[in-house]
């Protein structure tokens, strides 16, 4: 690795764009994993559906209690 490094002919933001949406991974852990799962084999969904079915009704919940 070099001691220093010349940037003066690089572009800022280059690559940055505005409009890409960033999905972060969630893990869960055994538990409540299992638990998730045996909701959406019966659902016939898959298991981020159902976590973010949770959270929403949870984020409804507590906009109610503000």
């Amino acid at each position: 690795m070099k001691r220093e490094y010349d940037f003066s002919k690089g572009n800022r933001g280059k690559f940055f764009n505005s409009k890409i949406e960033l999905n972060i991974p969630v893990y869960l852990d055994t538990s409540a994993f299992t638990f998730i799962d045996k909701i959406a084999k019966r659902k016939h969904k898959d298991v981020s559906s159902v976590v973010n079915q949770i959270i929403h009704s949870d984020i409804e919940l507590a906009e109610s209690l503000k």
